[in-house]
């Protein structure tokens, strides 16, 4: 046999070959990744069911996280917060409530001003607060004064 004829068979084989895959082939695997429309609107949907589930139980597990809400606490009482509560101060007076563990002092995050309150520290009007964790941290009132919270807390 000549070379042409050899690779006349050779280029033949191939082509062939790869005829054959395509033909074969599966559509939307990965030998062939064309997919259609329809497969695709399909995986759309089952996507847009699965986030709008999970929005849906995140919001029926706790509907004040994700909301303001006035409080007011009266003269002696205190605003005690959960992990992540955010509160701003918008009335009234009132004093930091930190926590000492292992001998050093955790207090609220002060994000107005970048700075942690300490322990009985004024609490300004305005301010953005943020308790980092649920370990009794919170706010004292030393008059009448109302707060904007979001997140959990309890008043005692």
């Amino acid at each position: 046999m000549s070379k042409f004829k050899k690779a006349c068979v050779g280029v033949s084989s191939v082509i062939i070959l790869l005829g054959a895959t395509v033909v074969f082939s599966e559509p939307g695997s990965e030998s062939d990744p064309l997919v259609s429309l329809s497969y695709v609107e399909k995986k759309i949907e089952q996507l847009k069911y699965y986030v709008d589930e999970k929005i849906g139980n995140k919001n029926n597990e706790n509907m004040t996280v994700n909301s303001w809400e006035a409080v007011e606490v009266l003269k002696g009482q205190s605003l005690i917060c959960k992990d992540g509560t955010e509160i701003i101060l918008r009335s009234g007076e009132a004093k930091a409530i930190a926590i000492i563990s292992n001998g050093i002092e955790n207090g609220l995050t002060n994000v107005t001003i970048g700075k942690d309150l300490r322990m009985d520290e004024n609490i300004q009007a305005n301010h953005l607060l943020i308790v980092p964790r649920d370990d009794g941290r919170g706010a004292r009132a030393t008059k009448n004064s109302f707060f904007l919270v979001k997140g959990n807390y309890e008043i005692r």
